[in-house]
């Protein structure tokens, strides 16, 4: 039952009620209109499905945030993994020991200039940030605070390299340089696959009609192989020009359905670290292409 007592011990006001849970909760207060003002209140957001429980809202950030980070299996392994590291790295040495009904608009702003000045990219900032949001975002949901303090901050402005587009000269040439691994070169360029894509293509997603089924993705994260959906989480068809799908059947001949197309060297999956070491960036250089990325012969298809 919800009320407002007098305690006998120090003449403070008491108001009582039960959370959600079915829990006995009070607060108190040095005036009795201030109890009965707060616990009418407090019986209102309840009845309207908002009532934010107090102790709550003194949870330390910190904890919560390790709890959120812990919770992340509807993401994939990549993803769950870059935004551990985000509350490891940025959001825990900061508002770890912060209460999260303490944290406000204000206090969000003066961290996002202080990551900026340390020199944290403005992607790498708007990224964090949103992190952070999607805590708070958690904890406006779970009912231990009333608002996101994260919404509405000033982010830096984005700053969008300016795309590369090799030419098919430019291809050829980082191709003759890579060899052997010219081929996946060539595939990167001329199907627009994304290199986990490519990785994870096995033989029997090749169609000598010249055709690549994409409907899975491999990266390692942590020196571990990852595999799941490609990035659009949809199965999709890749046309592949003749020169290239006769290179792609001769390559797959006599081998075993689910094994990879394209491997490394000793016969184990590509590896996006090791292939550029290896291959990619030397071929690069020796082909003059300057920053040129794996990711940026998308743009040749």
């Amino acid at each position: 039952m919800a009320q407002v007592t007098r305690n006998s011990r120090d003449g403070r006001w008491i108001a009582r009620w039960r959370d959600p849970a079915g829990h006995q909760r009070k607060k108190s207060f040095a005036r009795k209109v201030d109890a009965q003002r707060w616990l009418d209140q407090a019986l209102s957001d309840l009845h309207r499905g908002r009532y934010i429980d107090p102790v709550g809202a003194k949870a330390k950030t910190g904890d919560y945030a390790d709890r959120w980070a812990s919770g992340l299996a509807h993401l994939k392994v990549s993803t769950a993994t870059r935004y551990r590291g985000i509350v490891r790295v940025h959001i825990v040495p900061r508002w770890g020991t912060w209460p999260l009904g303490k944290i406000t608009l204000s206090d969000v702003n003066l961290w996002i200039a202080d990551l900026d000045a340390a020199g944290l990219r403005p992607g790498s900032v708007r990224q964090t940030h949103r992190v952070f949001s999607l805590i708070l975002d958690t904890a406006v949901a779970d009912g231990r605070i009333a608002r996101n303090p994260a919404a509405g901050a000033k982010l830096p402005r984005r700053v969008r390299n300016q795309p590369v587009f090799p030419t098919a000269q430019q291809v050829a040439e980082l191709a003759s340089a890579s060899k052997p691994q010219d081929l996946p070169v060539l595939t990167l360029a001329f199907t627009g696959l994304r290199f986990g894509e490519l990785a994870g293509l096995k033989v029997r997603r090749f169609d000598p009609v010249r055709r690549l089924t994409v409907s899975e993705s491999v990266t390692e994260v942590g020196g571990r192989l990852t595999w799941s959906t490609p990035k659009t989480h949809q199965t999709r068809s890749v046309p592949v020009p003749r020169t290239l799908a006769t290179r792609i059947e001769e390559l797959v001949r006599g081998r075993n359905p689910d094994d990879p197309i394209f491997t490394a060297p000793d016969g184990g999956v590509l590896r996006l670290g090791n292939w550029r070491v290896r291959f990619f960036d030397p071929a690069r250089d020796a082909a003059g292409l300057g920053d040129l990325t794996p990711h940026d012969l998308r743009h040749t298809a």
